[in-house]
């Protein structure tokens, strides 16, 4: 029995594009980590143009502040897990594809088990640890990576560890970016993105999944495209066509211990922690909630005071910085007595 092609054929009718192209985006599995900014429009798109499954990886719920630029979600979603919601608002855009949640928190011990069900996979993550955790995992398993990022106005787009003809392997994130100290760059929270911003580059990166399966076009392989929403301009910077990397294994990931809320008024009430704000100087400015103050960019010349015994909580506007930086402390100091605010300073004004 032939498929029923009807819905898709608008795409079938473009040159270099047919039905057996439209088969292959049936047979093909994506997975989509991050059910954000940029992984809802890319997985509508996707949904849309037929994917035979598509996994969606988020451990995350669906706040308010998400709501401008994640369209997947209305208010009635906030407080609901972003995983299962994205996969139940998809299914029912296109009943004819296989939507697979994965409600679970991506870490070096379950990163491999995860991708390698999949054919190609889309970065949508919010933190540096976990993109480059995902670059390293699909590098060693030898997965092709579409990559995208927005900040205020700019965001970026490439396709990684691509296979040339003679076999080597096109660049990949770290080719780019060998290291990033996350703590001095903010997240969309912190610093802010225009909403339209993210449905910009999560459709270039659907696009580029289905270029990918469909062996159509050009690929963005070992160049970066960077756009500018405030001037509409963007460029395309070459990094070569053969990855200088030699990714063999990933680091571990280190657990950030948290606090809620409740638990750090309680220790503030009892005298048995004490706050440290690690916002910039014009965030303290606007608002606080006490504490020692200093930017995440000077935590090192503070690490003696932030590892002796006293029970130490960090804060930032959202928990990302916090984390980062409970993360940084903890390489130096591994029984450091540092948590992050569960949260940040969203969450404490939330509880009143």
């Amino acid at each position: 029995m032939e498929p029923d092609f009807s819905r898709y054929s608008c795409q079938i009718a473009l040159p270099g594009f047919n039905e057996a192209s439209q088969l292959l985006l049936q047979q093909a599995k994506v997975l989509i980590l991050g059910a954000g900014g940029l992984g809802c429009p890319a997985a509508q798109y996707l949904t849309a143009a037929g994917i035979g499954t598509i996994g969606i990886a988020d451990f995350d719920i669906v706040s308010i502040s998400n709501l401008h630029r994640q369209i997947l979600y209305a208010p009635a979603d906030v407080g609901k897990k972003k995983a299962v919601t994205a996969c139940q608002k998809l299914q029912q855009q296109n009943a004819g594809i296989k939507l697979v949640p994965h409600d679970v928190k991506v870490t070096s011990d379950n990163v491999m088990e995860l991708i390698n069900k999949y054919d190609i996979v889309v970065d949508g993550t919010d933190n540096f640890e976990t993109r480059y955790l995902l670059n390293d995992a699909c590098v060693i398993a030898g997965k092709p990576i579409v990559y995208g990022a927005i900040y205020q106005y700019e965001g970026q787009a490439a396709v990684w560890n691509i296979t040339n003809a003679d076999g080597t392997k096109s660049p990949n994130y770290r080719d780019l970016f060998p290291e990033v100290d996350a703590n001095q760059i903010p997240n969309c929270a912190d610093g802010g993105v225009i909403p339209t911003l993210a449905g910009i580059i999560g459709c270039i990166q659907a696009n580029e999944v289905i270029k990918y399966i469909t062996k159509t076009g050009e690929l963005l392989a070992g160049k970066v495209i960077v756009f500018d929403a405030f001037t509409l301009q963007s460029r395309v910077i070459k990094i070569g066509k053969v990855t200088k990397t030699n990714i063999t294994a990933f680091a571990k990931s280190v657990e950030v211990l948290t606090m809620s809320t409740a638990d750090v008024k309680k220790g503030l009430a009892d005298n048995t922690l004490e706050l440290v704000d690690i916002r910039t100087d014009q965030e303290r400015d606007e608002i606080a909630i006490g504490g020692i103050h200093f930017e995440a960019d000077e935590i090192d010349e503070n690490m003696d005071y932030l590892t002796n015994p006293i029970v130490k909580v960090l804060y930032c506007s959202t928990g990302k910085r916090s984390g980062e930086a409970v993360k940084q402390i903890k390489k130096v100091s591994p029984n450091a007595n540092v948590y992050s605010l569960e949260g940040g300073l969203q969450a404490w004004f939330d509880t009143i």
